[in-house]
């Protein structure tokens, strides 16, 4: 795999969790242990240990995040308006919504 300047990507990356990311590989390529490397960035073990193990099996494509947008809704439509229905009847009772 090759090698990355992690220091270097962390100074110039936009994102900031992408410079959280990379700093934490630069902690790591210099030898901190992952415990170190989370006290040290004020983050939890786990986020440290799946960043370096995404890295390892990914490379730097491994570090972006999935993009969880753009989901197709799931209800069907008549699902929909029995749900619009629903909420509308139960918001204008006599005991509030």
């Amino acid at each position: 795999m090759k090698k990355h300047d992690f220091s270097e990507l962390a100074k110039t990356h936009k994102s900031v969790r992408m410079r959280l990311r990379y700093s934490a590989l630069a902690h790591f390529q210099e030898g901190s242990s992952r415990t170190d490397i989370a006290k040290f960035l004020k983050v939890s073990r786990t986020s440290v240990n799946k960043w370096i193990s995404q890295y390892h099996q990914n490379g730097l494509a491994g570090l972006v995040d999935k993009k969880t947008t753009g989901r197709p809704f799931r209800l069907s439509e008549a699902q929909s308006l029995q749900l619009i229905e629903y909420i509308n009847e139960h918001t204008k009772n006599d005991k509030g919504g």
